[in-house]
């Protein structure tokens, strides 16, 4: 188990130049919460209606154009289909209607056997270095929403997590993997849940439902860090190289502006990586942000790139305005986005897909 900087209990010191700052609070789901439909759901227009009798249809059919399902995804998904799309982008489900049941079935079944085969180990000499540091992760995860305080939760995410690095010995549990559980979790309770999910007391589900909600955000969990498992193995190349590439995009673009003040892009970006911005956005946004990573191609690992790099030059002008080092990381480690919402991620989504579009495969003639 490794741990990454700017998290607590690190023993790692990754810029000896300055102490790192503490790890911004997480922010709460409920601020316009209706407006991201994760959690109840103000009257729908005609076009919304529209949207989503559009996806029923696609998801009623037979064999699901899984083309056609991603390019409605990507501008977000309405809340009521957002489970069984998610199951399906991620690949996790078929396409094929028919197979559906049989194959949730099994993989539930599979995922409470490895719980049988493996979870007793957790206090083994070999595994308890790795379980320790899951447990005090997960009081950490999304601390300011009540549902994520519950025992019964936290207790799903401690035995999500330790199968994940168990079955993953190559990379293991490393902080942060315990955030990129949140989104699916909240998905696949909203399918049962009407009222605010952030307060639900998920103990007064059935046990059934419990367990098919873990299942489900395991194996998407799972799948999501297949794409990106070099993010996590030793040393964490891919999220090193990804810091780089932010770097030099950025500096494509808008020139160096950052490094007015000799901050290292690693000091802000790495997080921006390891955590997918979940640590810069609200909960609700990361949902509507996760809608349009699993309706483009490699969005997790290639699409957030100009996603990260558009957030960046969205606050240029606040970056411009800082007159010290310590000032200029302050705001790159707690950028105001409490108040965002669909407009905001929307926005951000266009510039990072315009972005994609012009630096992507681009010669070395856009470099300045």
């Amino acid at each position: 188990m490794r741990c990454a900087p700017f998290w607590p209990d690190c023993e790692v010191v990754v810029f000896p130049k300055q102490q790192s700052l503490p790890v911004r609070p997480i922010i709460p789901l409920v601020a316009r919460i209706s407006d991201q439909n994760a959690s109840g759901a103000p009257p729908m227009t005609v076009r919304e209606k529209s949207r989503l009798d559009k996806f029923r249809q696609l998801l009623a059919s037979p064999n699901t154009d899984l083309e056609e399902l991603r390019k409605h995804s990507w501008s977000g998904i309405p809340r009521e289909v957002r489970p069984i799309t998610w199951r399906l982008l991620s690949g996790y489900l078929p396409a094929n209607k028919e197979r559906r049941e049989l194959v949730l079935k099994r993989k539930r079944d599979e995922y409470f056997g490895f719980i049988e085969q493996y979870y007793h180990s957790r206090t083994d000499e070999h595994y308890k270095d790795t379980y320790r540091q899951i447990h005090i992760d997960i009081p950490r995860t999304n601390p300011l929403i009540p549902l994520f305080q519950q025992p019964a939760v936290q207790e799903v995410f401690e035995r999500i997590l330790f199968i994940w690095a168990i079955r993953h010995p190559a990379s293991g549990y490393v902080q942060g993997i315990n955030d990129l559980v949140t989104p699916f979790f909240v998905v696949f309770l909203s399918e049962f849940v009407t009222e605010d999910v952030e307060n639900f007391e998920v103990a007064a589900l059935p046990l059934d439902t419990q367990r098919n909600i873990e299942a489900d955000s395991f194996w998407c969990m799972s799948k999501l860090l297949d794409g990106i498992q070099d993010n996590y193995t030793f040393a964490q190349p891919g999220i090193q190289n990804k810091v780089k590439a932010l770097e030099e995009l950025v500096s494509r673009i808008d020139g160096e502006f950052v490094h007015r003040y000799e901050v290292e892009y690693l000091q802000f970006a790495f997080r921006w990586m390891n955590n997918l911005l979940m640590r810069e956005l609200p909960l609700r946004c990361t949902i509507r942000l996760w809608d349009t990573y699993q309706a483009e191609a490699e969005g997790f690992s290639h699409f957030h790139l100009y996603v990260c790099a558009a957030f960046l030059i969205e606050w240029r002008k606040e970056i411009l305005s800082m007159i010290d080092f310590q000032g200029l990381l302050m705001l790159l480690q707690n950028l105001p986005t409490i108040h965002w919402g669909n407009e905001e991620v929307g926005l951000l989504l266009a510039e990072a897909y315009r972005l994609k579009y012009m630096f992507a495969d681009a010669p070395s003639h856009y470099k300045r």
